[in-house]
């Protein structure tokens, strides 16, 4: 038979491992959440920056997305002949390989990667549901899918990559829209080109 003390103390060692129980389970609660709200929170905030961009106006003027490119290196090159038949969606810009490339908008890097025609290419989702597209590049900057980018920001470096081998180098850029590829020659103005970066030669 206990003794009134010795009651005292088991009840208070069970109460204790009781706390101690549920503080461990709170632990472990506490950890999985932290771990479910690490893995949800990007593609939170990512679908509300698209959210975000999709309610914004599509832009009415650009900045050349070419570092130090001149108004006499622009031309509207959109639905030039192609090869297999088909027309230019976009227009190029020439610039000596290497020449930063920078998005031309506000947006969010939808893709990074490598295709037949464009050959280095990265894609930026921005204002009013576009999406901007820049390919040829050499190398890409130091970028990811789901980065969000602001106007100037470093996407890559001009190139002749994809079926742009044996060409002078150029960005070749398009903007497409729900409806399609749309000019982007009307948008650009080399007025307001984005001064080189300081220092750059």
């Amino acid at each position: 038979m206990l003794k009134k003390e010795n009651l005292y103390i088991t009840l208070i060692n069970i109460f204790i491992g009781m706390g101690v129980s549920f503080l461990l389970k709170g632990s472990i609660l506490a950890v999985v959440l932290s771990a479910l709200l690490a893995i949800v929170e990007p593609a939170v905030r990512i679908a509300v920056f698209t959210a975000h961009l999709a309610a914004l106006p599509s832009p009415v003027s650009l900045p050349l997305p070419v570092d130090r490119l001149s108004a006499a290196a622009i031309a509207d090159s959109w639905q030039a002949a192609r090869s297999s038949g088909r027309r230019h969606e976009g227009i190029d810009l020439f610039a000596p390989a290497g020449t930063p490339v920078r998005s031309t908008t506000i947006g969010l890097v939808a893709r990074v990667g490598n295709n037949r025609l464009g050959g280095k290419v990265v894609w930026v989702s921005g204002p009013g549901g576009q999406r901007h597209y820049y390919a040829h590049l050499s190398r890409f900057a130091d970028i990811h899918a789901g980065q969000p980018v602001a106007v100037g920001d470093l996407l890559g470096y001009v190139g002749t990559t994809g079926n742009a081998r044996g060409t002078p180098p150029h960005l070749h850029y398009g903007i497409y829209t729900a409806s399609g590829a749309i000019n982007p020659y009307p948008l650009l103005r080399p007025s307001r080109a984005a001064p080189a970066p300081p220092g750059a030669g």
